[in-house]
């Protein structure tokens, strides 16, 4: 028996089950455009904020019971943990998982015990993924709890810090694949600055570069065929992080050369603490050609900070996903559900109601972008919107036949005087609107 042994396995029921612990929306063998829901949604559950989240803040120490956390942690408390995961993920019936090193297994003091302590839990893994059927959607290395990496990690004025760092991403990477792993990510959490008083920026976006580009390197020496991924934040816990959003992160990748090597994930509440809309990033991910996978959960509009809640409300998401089902779903990624409970849900039940909320949510939100492709009056209106390009002037413009000014004479000799014409868009927002319905 594990903490969340009191809940029976969560299955599909419909719309009109009266259980609050079945799926009413998210079934997972419900063919949408001639795929399988759980195919669409890939749903992974998360080991930290699911498993490892004592339910602190700044203000107070933790609330949730949770018999496998403390200081330091034991091979025993680690194994405990995992047994708790792998009978939730499996009663909870989704398909992935993904880990930090440090979350899920015994302290370390040193390179090698962390080491050999990650190789341990890795076994205990790979015999619960082969009794469950659970597959690792990606792995990744924690470098920003450790006071070690309070100045960061890639970035860190530190050489052995830079060292250690790249020790735990080395075999994270190499579980990751052991683990058949299909993403492995990297999160700077504090690869960035408090304060450019200190701080040589330049020489730090080199050195972030370089680490990153070593991490590639050792992903094609060990063979591991899964697609690394950057997650991009603004900010929290640094004053500025280097890979604030897509496009810095699309810009700085192409500075160091690794565009056609790393992808991003993206995260619903990252994008909106930069000041950007979820689909934005989706949008650009896309035009940037570096789209990967996506970190499920949302902000507070109230909060300027990353309260990491689980989705409720389908319509937020369904301009994303109405990008994701016109590229056909995911290459490599899915949807993780990097989402915490509140303090206040302390019942063991309640990680299993806030899942079960979330994923119908997001099966909601599915099931109306896949309506809005079918129908195509979206994607109409957007080719509308631009069939002027397809006239001769704009064919001509696209081919390259106008230098600056011969453009400018043709426009006076024609006698160009265009008018604006309707974008429609509250036409757009009420499609999204009313194929909310589910």
């Amino acid at each position: 028996m594990s903490l969340f042994s009191g809940i029976g396995p969560v299955r599909f029921e419909g719309a009109g089950s009266a259980n609050e612990f079945a799926y009413r929306v998210y079934d997972p063998e419900r063919v949408v455009l001639d795929k399988r829901m759980e195919d669409w949604l890939k749903v992974a559950v998360c080991y930290w904020h699911s498993f490892n989240w004592p339910g602190t803040d700044i203000f107070g120490a933790g609330t949730l019971p949770r018999p496998w956390l403390g200081t330091p942690v034991t091979q025993a408390m680690a194994e405990e943990k995992l047994d708790a995961a792998f009978d939730f993920i499996s009663r909870l019936g989704v398909r992935y998982f993904t880990f930090h090193d440090v979350d899920a297994m015994a302290s370390a003091s040193s390179v090698r015990e962390h080491e050999t302590n990650l190789r341990r839990i890795e076994a205990g893994m790979a015999d619960k993924m082969a009794a469950t059927g659970v597959r690792l959607l990606w792995g990744t290395a924690n470098l920003f709890t450790h006071p070690r990496y309070a100045g960061g990690a890639a970035t860190s004025p530190d050489p052995q810090v830079f060292a250690w760092a790249a020790a735990q991403v080395r075999f994270c990477l190499e579980t990751t694949m052991r683990l058949g792993g299909e993403n492995y990510v990297l999160w700077g959490g504090r690869e960035g600055y408090d304060s450019l008083l200190n701080t040589d920026l330049s020489r730090e976006l080199d050195r972030y570069g370089r680490f990153l580009a070593m991490v590639v390197e050792h992903k094609q020496r060990i063979g591991f065929k899964g697609t690394i991924l950057i997650e991009a934040k603004p900010f929290e816990p640094t004053k500025h992080q280097y890979d604030r959003d897509t496009a810095a992160v699309s810009a700085f990748l192409q500075r160091y050369g690794l565009t056609k090597e790393v992808k991003v994930n993206i995260e619903v509440n990252h994008a909106t603490l930069a000041g950007l809309d979820f689909e934005h990033e989706i949008a650009a991910a896309r035009a940037y050609g570096i789209f990967g996978s996506i970190d499920m959960n949302r902000g507070d509009p109230r909060n300027g900070w990353d309260t990491d809640q689980f989705p409720n409300c389908a319509q937020d998401l369904v301009p994303a996903l109405v990008q994701l089902v016109e590229d056909g779903g995911f290459l490599s990624g899915g949807f993780n559900f990097d989402a915490k409970l509140r303090r206040q849900s302390v019942d063991p039940a309640d990680l299993y109601l806030a899942h079960i909320g979330g994923i119908d949510t997001l099966a909601r939100a599915l099931l109306a972008a896949a309506d809005i492709v079918r129908e195509g009056q979206l994607q109409r209106l957007r080719q509308e919107r631009y069939r002027a390009w397809s006239g001769e002037l704009g064919r001509r413009i696209d081919g390259g036949e106008f230098t600056l000014a011969a453009l400018a004479d043709h426009a006076a000799e024609q006698g160009f005087d265009p008018r604006p014409r309707s974008g429609r868009q509250e036409l757009a927002e009420s499609i999204i609107a009313r194929h909310c319905r589910y």
